[in-house]
């Protein structure tokens, strides 16, 4: 015989799992991920090439959400723009961040028009850039915006 739980202590059972799941944060999957020097003859300059871990790998191809920063780095005309895990003046760019903490965003539709530091969630699948220097490492392609 199967034993009835009320509804209450259902709600309390999904919600104590769910606090148990740690709460998947890009930024810190994107960390994990090494870089090694390498010379570039066409550019005559050292660049880091990224050596991605395997359960980063495994994230590849899957849609995956991203909260981070605007900040204006991609070209007007493209159909992208940079996401950042900080604010402009600690990015990738202009401040001490790595190239771990930027992401490139292709979006589905129209490019939505954002302010420099605007706070904004991002979802879209996956891809790993380890070769092509037009473009950096992280990509969310097909991206929709969540949340601004």
């Amino acid at each position: 015989m199967m034993k009835k739980y009320s509804s209450t202590t259902l709600f309390l059972f999904v919600a104590l799992v769910s606090f148990a799941q740690p709460k998947f944060d890009a930024w810190n999957e994107f960390a994990k991920t090494k870089f090694e020097p390498k010379y570039y003859e066409k550019l005559g300059e050292y660049l880091f090439y990224p050596s991605f871990p395997e359960t980063l790998k495994a994230l590849e191809g899957k849609e995956i959400t991203v909260e981070g920063f605007y900040v204006p780095f991609a070209p007007e005309e493209g159909n992208y723009i940079i996401l950042s895990k900080y604010p402009m003046s600690q990015c990738f760019f202009c401040g001490g961040g790595g190239p771990e903490s930027i992401a490139e965003v292709s979006f589905k539709g129209t490019v939505p028009k954002f302010q420099v530091d605007d706070l904004i969630t991002i979802k879209g699948k996956l891809k790993l850039n380890a070769s092509d220097i037009e473009h950096v490492n992280f990509i969310l392609e097909e991206a929709v915006l969540v949340k601004k």
